[in-house]
């Protein structure tokens, strides 16, 4: 059986795994420009942090089945190579909104099979990639 991904076989273990949330590190301080981004203009909304852990700063957001947690790092250095992959059901729309907002984008030129995808920065400079199936038939 091929992957919601479209490609491979799908593989269940015993074990039933999928993704509570992806961690990204940002600097301490940085958090009202992160909500910017993640809230005001991608629409995730603000998830209430447990007390014990508001302390130590960050944010967490969710929407679409997609759960961030920006946690605060002392010595924070941006993720350049290691980013989380986000599906999308509308790229264009997307990259649009991004672009419309400052936010520069970076398509992939080397293609991975079956899609289409970019690469944009959050605020503090995390590598974020945004992937969505090609439906187009292939031309031959």
């Amino acid at each position: 059986m091929t992957s919601d991904q479209g490609y491979g076989p799908d593989h269940a273990t015993a074990f039933g795994l999928s993704a509570h949330h992806v961690m990204l590190a940002i600097p301490a301080g940085s958090e009202d420009r992160c909500r910017a981004f993640w809230v005001d203009v991608l629409g995730l909304v603000e998830l209430p942090k447990p007390p014990q852990l508001a302390a130590r700063g960050g944010l967490w957001v969710r929407g679409d089945g997609l759960e961030l947690h920006l946690g605060v790092e002392a010595d924070f250095r941006p993720a350049r190579k290691a980013h989380p992959g986000i599906r999308v059901h509308d790229l264009d729309g997307l990259t649009a909104l991004l672009t419309d907002n400052g936010i520069p984008i970076s398509w992939d030129t080397e293609g991975f099979p079956g899609h289409r995808r970019c690469y944009a920065d959050d605020p503090v400079g995390n590598r974020l990639e945004f992937i969505q199936r090609d439906t187009t038939p292939p031309n031959w």
